[in-house]
């Protein structure tokens, strides 16, 4: 009997090397785009502001409705610009370790098992506190990545990339499933939830990024200090090691902190699918598959992606706006749908 799997070419010689002249460009091109969309996530919503109000702003004034408005959003826009680079920069990551091109929180059920851990920890235990839940749903992420790569692991082979893929998908949909079973009898949990459970940036508060800003910053060093380890896994476990990688080390300390990024970007704006895993295929065609310059240039890109659905949720349903959460599965479906037709399906 045979079987399948979707695989990922290791990288060549002139992916690796793409001249620093073209990665420096596009590294400018995303830093202005960025600018642009902080520039129009402050300006644009459901009222409209005009310099002056955004000024005013800025430097604090909520004398009026519009400085007011200006003020309410600089949260929300930083909130955006933190998420979307932590999820972009876990896709990455987990893409990397997993040698899976459909690698992403969400299909691999990491996104799930955090919602599940926060949905039982403020359902049954009444948790309000901001550190427990950030606490709750790392360790949810945590456990849901080793649980799907435990059976991904089952049988002939080890964790191939399509048995990666299919045993996070039935996890993802067996998890989503009790979050909805948690959440139906409980008509006040629910309220509270329902939003979250699309995913967005609309509660954001200085607050809150205060809260999950250092932990974020410790995920995002991790897997970019483990950027070199990243490059030799994509070469083959054995190959890796015979040039001096550890590679359980890197596999592992490189999952930690895609799991800590996405555990604790879904902990402060739900569950948002597809930015891991559209965005570390875009910057590879940018700039090649170097981790060492794929990782920040995801983390700019997933931030400009955030930020760009965010204000495109606010202008296509005013005076109301739609999630950002809906917006990137948008964006992301037809994209995965062209990923999984593109990639060549081989016989082991």
């Amino acid at each position: 009997m045979s079987t399948t799997a979707l695989r990922t070419s290791p990288p060549d010689a002139a992916s690796l090397r793409r001249p620093a002249a073209v990665r420096l460009a596009w590294l400018g091109a995303l830093a202005a785009l960025i600018l642009v969309l902080v520039g129009a996530s402050v300006a644009l919503g459901v009222r409209g502001v005009s310099l002056d109000d955004i000024i005013a702003g800025l430097g604090g004034s909520t004398g009026t409705v519009s400085e007011a408005a200006v003020v309410s959003r600089l949260p929300r826009t930083a909130l955006a610009v933190l998420a979307g680079a932590a999820l972009a920069l876990s896709g990455a990551a987990i893409q990397a370790v997993t040698r899976n091109p459909l690698g992403d929180p969400g299909i691999l059920g990491i996104t799930s098992g955090a919602s599940l851990a926060v949905v039982i920890g403020i359902a049954f235990f009444a948790v309000t506190n901001p550190y427990v839940t950030l606490t709750l749903a790392v360790v949810g992420s945590a456990g849901a990545a080793v649980f799907v790569y435990a059976i991904g692991s089952l049988g002939t082979g080890g964790a191939t990339p399509l048995k990666l893929a299919l045993a996070g998908a039935a996890t993802a949909a067996a998890l989503s499933s009790l979050v909805s079973a948690i959440l139906l009898p409980r008509v006040d949990v629910l309220e509270n939830f329902r939003f979250w459970q699309i995913g967005g940036v609309s509660g954001a508060t200085w607050d809150r990024i205060a809260v999950v800003l250092p932990v974020l910053a410790v995920g995002a060093l991790i897997c970019l200090a483990t950027a070199r380890g990243m490059n030799s896994l994509a070469l083959g476990d054995d190959l890796a090691a015979s040039l001096g990688e550890h590679v359980g080390r890197t596999r592992a300390l490189a999952a930690l902190g895609a799991v800590i990024l996405c555990g604790t970007a879904t902990a402060v704006t739900g569950p948002i699918a597809f930015v891991g895993l559209v965005v570390p295929h875009f910057c590879r065609m940018l700039v090649g598959t170097d981790h060492r310059w794929l990782l920040p240039f995801s983390a700019l890109a997933g931030s400009a992606l955030l930020l760009g659905a965010d204000v495109i949720g606010r202008l296509v349903a005013r005076p109301g706006e739609v999630p950002v959460g809906i917006v990137t599965a948008v964006i992301g479906a037809p994209f995965f749908i062209w990923l999984l037709r593109r990639r060549r399906v081989r016989e082991l």
